[in-house]
C-alpha cells in the first residue's frame, strides 16, 4: 500500500491494493485498530466539516496515520455511513470525499514536474483522466501561438510547461457530469459547442472531475448490513456517537427572529469566547453555524453576526452555505446532552429542564417574551445612522 492509493482510497488502484493486502475488515474493527478511529473522523469531519481529511495534519507528511491505516479507513468509513441509515447523510460524505480528493489533485497538478518525476507521489492530470475514462472525452485546447515554433497542445496534459487555459469535453459527458442546478453558466445553450464538444475551463474541468468522484464514492452506499451482528455490531458504539452528535431529527421551520440576549447559554458562551479572539473547536463551530443557520439566519447574516471575533469570513460562508443547502437542513445543532459530553454545554440555569435542545430552548424563549427587537433590524437601524 502506497501514499496515493491512500490520497486516493476509490481509485481502482487502490481497491486492488487492499484486496491484495488481503486484510479483514471484521478484524480490524474488533481490534479497533488505527483504521477504525480514521474511519470515525473520516465520517465525523464529512458531516460536520464537508472534509475527510484528518486534523491532526496535512495527509500524508504530517498525518498522525500512515499510508495503510488511511486506505482502509475508506472501506469502514463507507461501513459506518451506511449504517447510519440516512441517504442525506451518504450525499454529504460523499461531497465531502470528492472535495478533499479534488484539493489534493488542484495540489498535485500544481507540484513541479521535476519534484514529480521524483519520490513525490502525485498525480497527472492524464491519470485522473484515464480513472474515469475520460481520457478519449476531454482534450486540451491549443494554446495561441505567442510566436514562431510556439508548442500545440495535444492530448490532456497541454503543451510542455504550460497548462492548458480550457478543454473540450464530449458533450455525453458534459451532461453526465455537470448539472444545470449549478448556474446558468453550465446551461448546454450557453456554452461554447463545436462538433460535439463543449468548451470549459481548467477550474470547470475540475469541478465536473469532482463530480465524478462523488459519483464513484456514492456507488453502491449504503451497504446491506444486518443490525447488531457482525462488523455492524462491532461498530455499533461509533454508530450511535456519530447519530447523536448530528441529532437526527426534524423541525417545523426557524423561528426567524434572532434575539441573540434570548439565546441558550451555551451558544452565547461560544459567541462570547469567539469575541474573546479565542478559536472554537470544530464541534463548537459546527454547533454555533448550526444553531445560526436553525434560526433562520443566512450566510451574510452570519458573516455579519460574527465580524471581530475568532471566526474566519470565509470559513463562516462555507460551513453555512455547506448547513444551508440541500443536503444540509437535515441536521440541526446537536442536543444539550450531546454538546455536554463535548464539553460545550454546562447545564447552566438549569436550562435543560426547559428544553433538550438548543432550537428548542430558543423557540420557548422567544414564545415567552414579551417584545423582541430583531437584531437585524437594530443592524439595519445602525447602518443607516451611520450612514447620515
Amino acid at each position: 500500500m502506497d501514499a496515493l492509493d491512500a490520497k486516493y482510497p476509490f481509485f481502482a488502484t487502490a481497491r486492488e491494493a487492499v484486496a491484495d493486502a488481503a486484510v479483514s475488515l471484521p478484524e480490524l474493527v474488533a481490534a479497533d485498530a488505527p483504521a477504525v478511529e480514521r474511519a470515525r473522523e473520516r465520517v465525523e469531519r464529512a458531516l460536520l466539516d464537508g472534509t475527510v481529511a484528518s486534523e491532526s495534519g496535512a495527509f500524508p507528511a504530517e498525518s498522525a496515520y500512515d499510508a495503510q491505516a488511511e486506505l482502509l479507513s475508506y472501506p469502514i468509513a463507507r461501513i459506518l455511513v451506511s449504517l447510519l441509515d440516512s441517504d442525506p447523510a451518504i450525499e454529504k460524505y460523499a461531497a465531502a470525499e470528492a472535495a478533499t480528493a479534488i484539493d489534493r489533485i488542484r495540489e498535485d497538478l500544481a507540484t513541479d514536474d521535476e519534484l514529480r518525476s521524483m519520490s513525490t507521489p502525485t498525480l497527472a492530470l492524464e491519470d485522473v483522466l484515464a480513472e474515469f475514462d475520460l481520457a478519449d472525452a476531454i482534450r486540451a485546447e491549443s494554446p495561441r501561438p505567442s510566436g514562431a515554433g510556439a508548442a500545440t497542445a495535444t492530448g490532456a496534459g497541454g503543451a510542455p510547461g504550460r497548462d492548458p487555459e480550457h478543454y473540450w469535453i464530449a458533450v455525453g459527458p458534459y451532461l453526465r457530469l455537470t448539472s444545470p442546478s449549478w448556474g446558468e453558466s453550465w446551461r448546454l445553450v450557453n456554452r461554447a459547442l463545436a462538433d460535439g464538444e463543449v468548451r470549459v475551463s481548467r477550474e470547470e474541468l475540475l469541478d465536473a472531475l469532482e463530480a465524478a468522484v462523488e459519483d464513484r464514492v456514492r456507488e453502491g452506499l449504503p451497504f446491506e448490513l444486518a443490525a447488531g451482528e457482525g462488523i455492524a455490531a462491532e461498530l455499533e458504539s461509533g454508530v450511535a456517537d456519530l447519530k447523536r452528535l448530528l441529532s437526527e431529527r426534524t423541525y417545523a421551520g426557524p423561528v426567524d427572529v434572532v434575539a441573540p440576549e434570548l439565546f441558550p447559554p451555551c451558544m452565547r458562551n461560544l459567541i462570547d469566547k469567539a469575541d474573546r479572539g479565542t478559536d472554537l473547536s470544530p464541534p463548537e463551530s459546527f454547533a454555533l453555524m448550526a444553531f445560526l443557520v436553525g434560526i433562520g439566519m443566512t450566510p451574510d447574516e452570519v458573516v455579519a453576526f460574527c465580524a471581530d471575533t475568532s471566526l474566519d469570513a470565509e470559513g463562516i460562508r462555507y460551513q453555512t452555505e455547506y448547513l444551508s443547502d440541500d443536503r444540509g437542513t437535515q441536521y440541526p445543532p446537536p442536543t444539550c446532552e450531546t454538546l455536554a459530553n463535548y464539553g460545550i454545554c454546562h447545564n447552566e440555569e438549569d436550562h435543560m429542564q426547559v428544553a433538550a435542545d438548543p432550537l428548542a430552548y430558543y423557540e420557548q424563549r422567544v414564545a415567552d417574551a414579551e417584545e423582541i427587537t430583531d437584531w437585524r433590524e437594530r443592524n439595519a437601524n445602525a447602518g443607516e445612522v451611520e450612514g447620515e
